[in-house]
């Protein structure tokens, strides 16, 4: 079996779905995976919850110049680490924080990345695919030469990560060898500007809700936050959504938004551009509810519901609330 080294992700003394998920999956599947977390002051407190996903080793370094994340000041400190333990692969989340960090860390390594990967099959022989040309096609990924294989996996790839508290890690404290490759950083992260929602974000959520342009108006968004509320979703948005305003940009699914890969995803009054499919496409199950019977968005739905999302919305979340009530 392989060794597998996997860059964690926190926020707010969390470790992120995504991260948990990348674990469980691939220790269930036999490997012996490492975990590399980085952060501030007391960031060894979230090694107890890595070792219970599966991870054999924790590898923790804390220092003032991880406590917001910057590629310099992870790659300097990473790229080291994992010569020295030589895994076979080197996994992350494909969320913004591993788009921006896997490319730098392939350069310093200098070996090659597959980003993006929302198949992955890890028993026995790897593969691993990813989509081309908007999402259209798929690529399944070799890799040649010597060194380890990075990739980025989409999150919701694995599916729902699994604990075990009865598991532990061994946990390496690696302070001392990284404080002196952070000393002389050219740039430093001063602060981090929180978003006030309280909803997951789309790219990890299970069910996304999305709206297009034929909602109006950012104060119509309310019909869709109240049945995101009622299931626990992510509110989305397509692109022509966000340029007129009614969304902001965190929220857009899409070629240049995020992607998404939820268990159900909700496509309410969004017609199906290629660019939005792009985004969620690999998505579970796909509801779509459009005016327009030929919409694009109904040749990849699972199911379609052709009516107007005003009246539609409001029915579908009072049902969702008796269903929950009972």
């Amino acid at each position: 079996m392989s060794k597998v080294c996997v860059i964690a992700e926190h926020r707010d003394g969390k470790i992120k779905k995504s991260t948990l998920e990348i674990v469980s999956a691939v220790s269930s599947s036999g490997h012996e995976v490492c975990v590399l977390l980085l952060g501030d002051a007391g960031v060894k407190s979230l090694a107890s919850e890595l070792g219970a996903h599966g991870a054999k080793k924790v590898l923790f370094a804390e220092n003032p110049a991880f406590k917001f994340y910057t590629a310099e000041a992870y790659s300097v400190a990473l790229a080291p680490t994992l010569k020295s333990e030589n895994p076979e692969f080197v996994l992350a989340a494909h969320t913004p924080q591993g788009k921006d960090l896997m490319p730098h860390l392939s350069q310093k390594l200098g070996v090659g990345l597959a980003s993006d990967c929302n198949t992955v099959e890890c028993q026995g022989a790897w593969k691993l695919r990813r989509p081309v040309y908007a999402g259209k096609a798929t690529a399944e990924v070799e890799f040649v030469g010597t060194g380890p294989k990075l990739a980025s996996i989409r999150p919701n790839t694995f599916g729902s990560p699994k604990s075990d508290p009865a598991k532990s890690s061994e946990v390496v404290d690696i302070s001392s060898q990284v404080s002196g490759l952070v000393g002389a950083l050219k740039t430093k992260a001063l602060d981090v500007v929180k978003g006030n929602s309280s909803r997951p974000d789309v790219t990890e959520a299970s069910i996304v809700i999305s709206g297009g342009r034929s909602l109006k108006s950012a104060e119509n968004f309310k019909i869709l936050e109240e049945m995101a509320d009622t299931l626990g979703a992510a509110v989305g948005a397509s692109r022509a959504a966000v340029d007129a305003g009614f969304r902001p940009h965190r929220d857009q699914v899409g070629q240049t938004g995020k992607v998404v890969s939820p268990s159900l995803y909700i496509a309410c009054g969004i017609s199906g551009a290629i660019q939005h499919l792009a985004g969620m496409r690999t998505s579970k199950i796909i509801v779509a509810i459009n005016t327009d019977a030929e919409a694009p968005i109904f040749q990849v739905a699972d199911y379609g519901i052709v009516g107007d999302l005003f009246t539609l919305v409001p029915l579908l979340t009072q049902e969702f609330k008796k269903l929950k009530e009972h």
